[in-house]
């Protein structure tokens, strides 16, 4: 699923598509990211549901433009559109593998709980988010370790 703000009134805009290139298959993210008007992201998001308690962390296999990039992840206690939790990554122009721990997402608001379940996890985000530029994000996998 693609999502902007313009859900709330922002004026970013993007789309998401499916590509291949070189026998890899990925979704592209691409957009302008403005914080004009309250705005500030565009995304792709997946549902989750059923993860074992014992997982760490997400892989990701990414290649981007050079900017930073952000996973969200929702969970059953974020009951409120803006609340999630959020690590950042950077990106290049070459095909890398991205490792991030769950003990390194960060808390959108104080009303949720300090640190991600994993067995509590709804949906899994890719995101372009916080600040105006032009977004280029393409992700072959995602996996869970």
């Amino acid at each position: 699923t693609a999502i902007s703000d313009q859900v709330m009134g922002g004026r970013s805009q993007g789309k998401a598509e499916a590509a291949l290139d070189g026998g890899t298959e990925f979704i592209r993210l691409q957009g302008d990211v403005t914080t004009a008007n309250n705005g500030g992201f565009i995304q792709i998001r997946k549902p989750i549901a059923g993860l074992s308690r014992d997982l760490k962390g997400i892989s990701l296999k990414i290649r981007g433009n050079g900017e930073k990039y952000y996973v969200f992840i929702r969970t059953s206690g974020t009951m409120l559109p803006w609340q999630y939790y959020k690590a950042d990554f950077p990106s290049n122009r070459e095909w890398a593998e991205v490792h991030i721990e769950f003990k390194s997402f960060t808390r959108s608001s104080a009303w949720i709980g300090k640190r991600v379940l994993p067995e509590k996890i709804k949906s899994i985000g890719i995101v372009a988010f916080g600040r105006d530029h032009k977004a280029l994000i393409d992700v072959a996998s995602f996996q869970f370790f």
